[in-house]
């Protein structure tokens, strides 16, 4: 999964990826999550995926509307840097950006936010080899 915009939100603490069809399961007594995720609005950005299940939060979110989402922990690679994150599992059809990274996200990857700049980021060196390191398997190894 390269190559995807997201909107920074200092003021959301936690970030969020779009996905649809979320279903929870277990796999040899661990809690897993199988799930699409959206990563653009075109069919072929589409990919079932599944990754162990970190927790189940409630959010609120910026309109006051508190909901349940799971929660998920993968590899974000920013250029050349990679670095664990949680995201929640949220309906983003709605909202211009699939990926919302939060505060947790960008204080552990220790970045710093300029206002003024926007897509100053390089692609990495090496996209192939990252999807090994995200911890999410997508299912048949293709888009659906």
């Amino acid at each position: 999964m390269v190559g995807l915009r997201a909107k920074i939100d200092t003021g959301a603490s936690t970030s969020s990826l779009h996905a649809s069809d979320i279903v929870p399961f277990e796999r040899d007594g661990e809690k897993w999550v199988r799930f699409t995720a959206h990563l653009g609005t075109l069919v072929q950005r589409r990919h079932r995926c599944e990754a162990p299940m970190v927790a189940r939060k409630t959010i609120r979110s910026s309109n006051g509307q508190a909901q349940t989402r799971y929660v998920i922990r993968t590899t974000l690679a920013l250029g050349d840097r990679m670095w664990p994150v949680e995201f929640t599992l949220a309906c983003r059809k709605s909202m211009r950006y699939r990926v919302l990274l939060g505060s947790k996200a960008l204080i552990a990857g220790q970045l710093v936010v300029n206002p003024a700049l926007a897509y100053v980021q390089d692609r990495p060196e090496s996209p192939a080899a990252l999807p090994a390191a995200t911890g999410i398997n997508l299912l048949d190894g293709s888009p659906v």
